[in-house]
């Protein structure tokens, strides 16, 4: 059954597509999709903004007219039966998707968690699950075959986008809510998992706004109807310096329940600014112990206990762990699909929330050593962020080193330090031509969170725009953007412009 309005009938097709989005759109006195980006933002709430911080998950609605989100499911439907799911091309091949996410309270919501300046990443897809089908088991996304340390500040997002109605019977997509944090659950399998599952339904329009680390799934559809659901990912491209939502109340408000009390006032510290006050010894020796507890609960709590007395035994455990756990660590699973990071292991995360008070552990253990021990290092320095400014000299060298997991993560850390960062950037552009695409992306990434207007930087920079993997292309194209010189635009415009994607051409109307 193809995707229909909410009273089942189908809209006049007589017109363009881009013509019946802009009537649409002009019935609501918009007029212009532009004026919809220039509408004032719905920030989140304190209270809201506790819920997707304990619960990984906030769901708005983009409140367009139902024929808006019909039109989109009737392009859908057009598309995919004539030309095949086009992937990433989803957003320029129907381009009303675009005014979902510049909708008030999309952006605001996005704004609210990634801060102002948040970028769209170019991975999407349309997830067609289709009448009868079984669902899917439980799993995480990897960011986008790249092999990120999964933190648990939140810099990354998915959004899930459902153009039609979506009720529990039509295959919603499911979360396992306060779960985000976890590498391991009880089963992959549906119906072995005892973790509390939520389907995330709604009406045509809702714009489910879920952590990038949290375990999901395509439920089975018994219904007679198809769902779609576009997913759309997102990122931070500056570290928090003060909130970015409606924000009332300064300090975390514990919340009944939240079995990570600890955990949760970090993330919220940290999204507000605030660098977070730890004591100068642990709240006891239990605390220590728990950190290598079988429980990954009682792990999680005792990440954000320890105190300052703990510097030198967690350096010691996170090089250990790190070299006892490189196989574990790179083979593909549920939680890595494409691999994860040999730095994945718990003293990363303890060390990275103690800040300053860590780092000069860190910058030793980053520079001597076995390389599955620098990395980690590499990787604690990466979630640190702004806190590890006094780092990039040591990080800068690291972009030289023999291991390409070591320069991997020494690239991303220089970019979450970001602009203080700065002095590192001619040894970012020659990493531009690092032979590992890993490297050669982050390195790139990591040029546009400094954006420094240095006309020296585009040469290299312009090169990767014809790189062989297309997200460190997309990469490039941010930095040169970001750097904003005559130059920089220049050649932004001179490469894309031959590519350019023209989203009326289509099989049916090839010129």
């Amino acid at each position: 059954m193809a995707c229909a309005d909410s009273s089942g009938s189908r809209l006049a097709t007589g017109a363009s597509a881009e013509q019946r989005i802009r009537a649409i759109l002009g019935r609501m006195g918009v007029g212009s999709p532009l004026l919809v980006m220039e509408a004032e933002m719905h920030l989140l709430s304190d209270a809201e903004m506790q819920q997707f911080i304990t619960q990984g998950y906030i769901q708005v609605k983009a409140d367009f007219p139902g024929d808006f989100h019909a039109e989109v499911c009737r392009q859908i439907d057009a598309v995919l039966e004539a030309e095949g799911n086009p992937g990433n091309n989803i957003a320029p091949r129907i381009p009303a998707i675009a005014q979902v996410f510049a909708h008030p309270a999309v952006r605001g919501a996005l704004t609210s968690i990634l801060g102002a300046g948040y970028l769209m990443h170019p991975h999407r897809y349309c997830h067609l699950n289709s009448p009868g089908s079984d669902g899917q088991t439980w799993h995480k996304d990897d960011y986008i075959f790249d092999q990120n340390i999964r933190y648990h500040r939140c810099r990354w997002i998915m959004a899930f986008y459902y153009p039609q109605d979506v009720t529990p019977d039509m295959g919603p997509t499911g979360v396992m809510p306060g779960r985000q944090w976890y590498n391991g659950i009880s089963s992959t399998d549906p119906e072995q998992a005892t973790e509390n599952e939520l389907g995330l339904c709604g009406p045509a329009g809702t714009v489910s706004i879920v952590n990038f680390d949290s375990w999901h799934r395509a439920t089975a559809n018994r219904s007679d109807k198809r769902r779609y659901m576009l997913k759309y990912q997102f990122t931070r491209m500056a570290e928090p310096a003060a909130p970015t939502w409606n924000n009332k109340v300064s300090h975390w408000q514990p919340l009944d329940g939240d079995p990570h009390p600890e955990l949760s006032r970090h993330v919220w510290d940290w999204l507000c600014g605030q660098l977070c006050d730890r004591p100068a010894a642990s709240s006891g020796i239990t605390r220590w112990e728990d950190l290598g507890a079988d429980s990954e609960m009682d792990r999680l709590q005792a990440t954000y206990s320890l105190g300052r007395d703990q510097v030198k035994g967690l350096i010691e455990d996170m090089r250990s762990q790190a070299q006892d756990q490189v196989e574990t660590n790179l083979a593909h699973s549920p939680t890595n699909p494409q691999g994860g990071n040999p730095g994945e292991v718990g003293p990363v995360h303890a060390l990275a929330a103690l800040g300053a008070d860590a780092l000069d552990g860190l910058l030793d253990a980053a520079q001597q050593g076995p390389w599955s021990g620098r990395a980690a290092a590499m990787g604690a320095l990466a979630t640190m962020g702004k806190a590890a400014a006094a780092a990039v000299p040591v990080l800068q060298a690291a972009l030289s080193d023999d291991v390409m997991w070591v320069r991997r993560n020494a690239a991303e850390a220089l970019g979450t330090i970001g602009p203080a960062a700065v002095s590192a950037a001619p040894a970012l552009a020659r990493a531009i031509g690092d032979e590992v695409e890993l490297v050669r992306r982050n390195a790139v990434f990591s040029l546009s969170k400094m954006a420094p207007p240095d006309d020296e930087l585009v040469p290299p920079v312009a090169r990767a725009l014809a790189d062989p993997n297309r997200y460190t292309r997309y990469c490039a194209s941010t930095a040169l953007r970001k750097i904003g010189s005559e130059q920089a635009r220049g050649a932004l415009i001179e490469a894309l412009e031959p590519t350019r994607w023209c989203a009326i051409t289509s099989s049916s109307t090839n010129y």
